[in-house]
């Protein structure tokens, strides 16, 4: 099948690519708008134009338009280019923010955390987004969707990763449209009486009513997290070995509430609305009904993204049920995308979520007929579970490159755990449903609790039982950005061969293969000729990395500690073998020397010079004195020592004019490349 045939798709495709140029190629919003109003008014002219209306200029002007546009919105989307955002407004070092809670964030083990929408600094009125920052106590209560507060505080970057390699939090949240934070206690705010409500806080009270009534029936606490995460969206209660388990199981989709849940729901309505298609006007009263239920459904979910994605992709596949004639599921697909980027958000695009959500629906329906063509089972148990299969491959073969390339690791029993769950997935949504709302009206038996207590107690068992088949969960995979472009390349060329070989198809799956392969080769050949130093932070540690090729040596004081830390590093680097050795006094980069000077303080005398000093434990020395007698060429402080000497030692340096680097806010340091550390 011809994709590109089809406008929709065509529209898509090129918005889509509108949306990444403009996201990084910085255009100018001048340009363009002028770029886009030019197109539309040549657009126009050959729309009235009997000569050209119907002429291959036309369609051209159609999808440059529709580039345009692209860029358009994912300009006009950015905040410099939004005069009202609080980034282009100069902001005193301490100043007044009005602020309302918009989203409630996963706690850490420290802190509690809210995305918070700005309203005013000082007395200017201002938008945009900010991270709210608690300290974690669990005496005091949390703030809620649509609470407004008032601080006197000061805006601060939100803290880029300090070690290599590791999840960069402030990319993801700038990725939400969050670019700084605030971090408060409990005491530094006013709270606003009688906040204004919007829809987004009118879903939460919802939810958090229902979440309290079902906390009030004595659900399991693992089975009340998954009952929350698969009826109401919220997986911040799910314990995390649970949520771990789901994840190596491969089954970690049906904790977020997306087109599964919402396919589902809507065969459940189609079914349950059947007989009001026997009435009078019945089909168009089944659609309406389809279409509120839905909605109503991702009010209750809080209207998330990927919520909001399902639903309006369902939203057209109703709507296609109701005309009753053969629709294109593409067309479907694609205008979905053209509603969500072009009416929610633009940005929406460069998220996971959008990503793995459309891999995984463009799969199935793309390789489930194909699967069913290769075979068809006369057997109906056989045939059956044969359809299970098929769409459980489809869509982790969709979706595969980019688990790769994000989380390293593929789950080699995903069918199982779908296999077993997925066919029990409309029971499970629908008596779920039918939980809350008698939890609601106060009607909910005993007996009903324990049995659907059960029924998620058995998904547990069976995706925890999945799961410790660690033999089957592949993980510490190496994937890069090229392969994961080369994956999907190769992963296309090999269905278009299996469905229907010919010369031009084997060459281009021929291609994919030999591209992938040279490209993992290029790689490792990159890594063999690598060699580089590292000092990396860790509070309460010390931690120094040496890489030589696909070897890499860890000197450390603790290393029950680096497990993480060192395997987010072997992994990105392609390291074969790891080291563990004790930390040394000194160490020869090169020709340059290294000193470790820990709390001790012990160094040595009459020495030549180091270019290297680095401050580990504390060590409580006269720094003055020190540079003075040793006139080392760098100073460097660790995660290991007590802030106030570090900043101590930071204003000594500055007033000695020597360089100094500290790990806790600047990251790890590297020493340089081509050097082997020698002791």
């Amino acid at each position: 099948m011809r994709l590109l045939q089809f406008v929709p798709i065509k529209l898509a495709v090129f918005l889509i690519a509108g949306i990444v140029l403009g996201r990084y190629i910085d255009f100018g919003l001048r340009f363009t708008i002028t770029f886009s109003s030019l197109c539309l008014v040549l657009l126009a002219y050959l729309l009235v134009s009997k000569k050209w209306s119907r002429s291959t200029f036309f369609g051209i002007g159609v999808l440059w338009t529709t580039l345009g546009i692209g860029i358009w919105v994912i300009s006009t989307s950015e905040p410099k280019n939004r005069p009202d955002h609080y980034l282009n407004l100069v902001i005193r070092d301490t100043a007044a923010f009005h602020v309302k809670i918009r989203e409630v964030l996963k706690p850490t083990a420290y802190s509690a955390r809210y995305i918070g929408e700005l309203h005013a600094v000082d007395t200017a009125a201002v938008s945009g987004n900010v991270l709210l920052v608690f300290p974690k106590d669990s005496t005091k209560p949390e703030l809620k969707v649509d609470d407004e507060l008032v601080t006197v505080s000061r805006l601060t970057p939100i803290a880029p990763p300090l070690n290599p390699y590791q999840f960069d939090y402030r990319k993801y949240m700038e990725g939400l449209d969050v670019h700084k934070q605030l971090r408060l206690s409990y005491e530094s705010y006013i709270p606003i009486k009688n906040p204004s409500t919007t829809v987004y806080g009118a879903a939460a009270k919802v939810r958090n009513t229902i979440i309290d009534q079902l906390k009030r029936s004595h659900f399991g606490k693992e089975e009340l997290g998954i009952i929350q995460a698969i009826l109401l969206g919220q997986r911040n209660d799910i314990p995390e070995t649970v949520y771990a388990h789901y994840k190596n199981a491969g089954a970690v989709h049906i904790l977020a509430v997306s087109g599964l849940h919402i396919g589902v729901l809507l065969i459940l309505l189609q079914w349950l609305l059947k007989p009001l298609e026997r009435l009078p006007n019945g089909k168009t009263l089944s659609l309406i009904i389809m279409v509120i239920f839905l909605w109503g459904f991702a009010f209750l979910a809080g209207l998330s993204a990927s919520v909001v994605r399902a639903v309006t992709m369902f939203s057209f596949v109703a709507y296609a049920l109701y005309l009753n004639r053969p629709s294109n599921t593409y067309n479907i697909m694609a205008l979905s995308i053209l509603f969500i980027l072009l009416v929610v958000n633009p940005k929406l695009v460069f998220q996971l979520g959008f990503q793995m959500s459309y891999a995984a629906v463009f799969a199935i329906i793309w390789l489930y007929p194909l699967l069913q063509r290769f075979w068809r089972p006369k057997n109906y148990l056989l045939r059956k579970i044969w359809q299970l299969l098929s769409v459980s491959i489809a869509a982790q073969l969709g979706v595969l490159p980019i688990s790769l390339y994000y989380f390293h690791q593929f789950p080699g029993l995903f069918f199982v755990s779908n296999l077993l769950i997925v066919p029990f997935l409309g029971l499970i949504l629908g008596f779920g449903i039918l939980i809350l709302l008698l939890a609601q009206l106060n009607l909910l038996p005993d007996f009903m609790v324990t049995l659907y207590n059960g029924l998620i107690g058995w998904m547990n068992h069976i995706v925890g039982w999945v799961a410790r088949q660690e033999a089957f969960v592949f993980k510490d995979i190496s994937f890069d950005g090229i392969q994961l472009l080369l994956a999907y390349f190769l992963i296309i060329g090999l269905v278009l061969f299996l469905s229907r070989p010919t010369f031009q198809r084997t060459v281009t799956f021929l291609s994919g293969v030999l591209l992938l392969q040279l490209w993992t080769i290029h790689s490792v050949h990159r890594t063999k000729g690598r060699e580089v130093t590292v000092l990396a932070h860790q509070t309460r540690n010390t931690i120094i990395f040496h890489q030589m090729g696909r070897r890499l040596q860890v000197f450390c004081r603790d290393s029950s500690r680096t497990r993480r830390l060192v395997n987010d590093y072997r992994v990105a680097e392609r390291i074969t073998k790891v080291v563990q050795q004790p930390l040394k006094e000194s160490y020869r980069l090169g020709n340059q020397k290294l000193w470790i000077l820990d709390s001790l303080g012990i160094y040595p005398v009459h020495s030549e010079p180091p270019e290297y000093v680095v401050l580990t434990q504390s060590p409580k020395i006269n720094l003055e004195r020190f540079i003075d007698s040793v006139n080392p060429g760098m100073l460097l402080a660790d995660g290991s020592n007590y802030k106030s000497y570090v900043v101590r030692w930071k204003a000594t340096c500055k007033k000695k004019k020597i360089p100094f680097h500290d790990t806790g806010k600047k990251g790890a340091y590297y020493f340089g490349t081509n050097e082997r550390p020698s002791h």
